[in-house]
This record gives structure tokens, C-alpha cells and sequence, in this order.
């Protein structure tokens, strides 16, 4: 979990940089002005038993359409970009993983990976990495995209999907910010800052929720201690 006063994608701790703003349910949040991502105080962070536990009260699965309606807002436009022969991997596929079908189903090799719920293990490099509804989970939002950015081949996609926040923030009333497992609160402006800092690429979004970023280089693949902190 974030340090008290630091980003946890930035690293930004300055009394300046760091923000209290009003948070639903009093809940308490903090603004970095460096990378404009707002996140939850550590101590409001979900233990990983009771994330497990609120995310089996969602009713997700391939058998529900308006679920795979909604993951098709990120799979259709990335689907756009992908050429034969690439392999990627649902990053955080959850209890019922439903988005890897529909990308095989098109044609692609796409393996699931999910920190709690399996499978633990990951086999880059990747052609592409499907992110959806996953940054906003993250208590470490730079460690994790760093070690995302890490699994990508060059000129590899990272498809992320999570609701942006808005300026003026309005997070008291905000249904996104009511979740007890979302910490992480991501806005269009971060996204560029993200791009910049792990050498990324905007390809397309909506300007809403979905993000399609193209890998420059590769910076490496993680070391076996570094998959191993994926798991944690």
C-alpha cells in the first residue's frame, strides 16, 4: 500500500503535491498534482480477503451479455490494431474470465492472469495486455504498470479500461469512488504522464474509459522475483 503523503504512481510526496480531497462516505482521499491520479489513504485499502470476497458478489461471467457488452468497449477498438499471430493475456481476468473468449474467439491467442484468483503465472513477452477494470484496484499503480510496461513485446499494446475522473472532481457522489476495492483514480491526464513515463504510445481512446497505448521499446522482462511480486 501507498506511503502516508506519496503517490503511489508517481513517487510525488512534497506536502505541495499531495492533496486531501473529499472522498464518499468520508472516506479519505489524496490528490497528486505531479501525475493528477487520486488515491485512497492506506489505512481505507481492502485487505486481499476482502477484496476476494466483494469481488464473488459480482455477477460477471461470458453468460451475462451487458457484462460482455461492456468488456466489448475495450476488445472491439484493440481488436482493430491486432494482426495474426499475436499472443497476449487478460491482466486481472477475476473469478469468471470472460474477455480472453472473446479475443480468442477473433482469432488470438490470449491467456488469463489474475493475482487472487489464478493463474498465478505469466509468459511474456506479450503482443498485448488487456487491463480492464484492473488499474483501479491497484495499491501500487507505479510498481504494477512499470512491471506491465515490462511484459510487453516492442510495439506491444496495453489495453487499459477504468472510468477517468473528471475536473472539477465531484468523488463524494461519484459511483466509481464508492466501490471499498477501487484506491486508484485515474484521469485523462494521468493516462499522458503514464505514457511518458514508461515510454508508451496513445493509439485511441474515448476519452472516457478505455486506453489503447503502444509499447516504444521494450525496457526488459521482469526477473523471477518480479513475477514472483506480481502474485502478492
Amino acid at each position: 500500500m501507498s506511503c502516508d503523503g506519496q503517490c503511489p504512481l508517481c513517487l510525488a510526496q512534497s506536502p505541495a503535491s499531495i492533496v486531501p480531497i473529499e472522498g464518499p462516505h468520508a472516506a479519505r482521499l489524496h490528490h497528486c498534482t505531479v501525475c493528477d491520479l487520486v488515491f485512497r489513504h492506506r489505512d481505507e485499502s481492502p485487505t486481499q480477503d476482502e477484496e476476494r470476497a466483494h469481488y464473488l458478489t459480482h455477477e460477471n461471467g461470458p453468460d451475462r451479455p451487458g457484462y460482455v457488452r461492456f468488456l466489448e468497449q475495450a476488445v472491439n477498438p484493440a481488436l482493430l490494431n491486432m494482426e495474426p499471430g499475436m499472443r497476449g493475456v487478460d491482466w486481472g481476468s477475476g473469478p469468471g474470465p470472460t474477455l480472453s473468449g472473446l479475443v480468442r474467439r477473433a482469432g488470438f491467442d490470449c491467456h488469463d492472469y489474475d493475482p487472487i484468483f489464478g493463474p498465478h503465472t505469466l509468459s511474456p513477452p506479450y503482443d498485448f495486455i488487456f487491463a480492464t477494470e484492473c488499474l483501479e484496484h491497484m495499491h501500487h499503480p507505479g510498481r504494477d504498470l512499470e512491471r506491465m510496461a515490462s511484459c510487453l513485446a516492442p510495439g506491444g499494446y496495453l489495453i487499459a479500461m477504468t472510468e477517468c475522473w473528471m475536473h472539477p472532481p465531484r468523488f463524494p457522489a461519484w459511483r466509481y469512488a464508492r466501490d471499498p476495492t477501487h484506491t486508484s483514480f485515474f484521469s485523462r491526464r494521468t493516462f499522458t504522464w503514464i505514457t511518458e513515463r514508461f515510454d508508451l504510445e496513445e493509439v485511441w481512446t474515448d476519452g472516457i474509459r478505455v486506453f489503447i497505448l503502444r509499447a516504444q521499446h521494450s525496457p526488459g522482462l521482469p526477473s523471477t522475483d518480479q513475477e514472483q511480486g506480481l502474485r502478492q
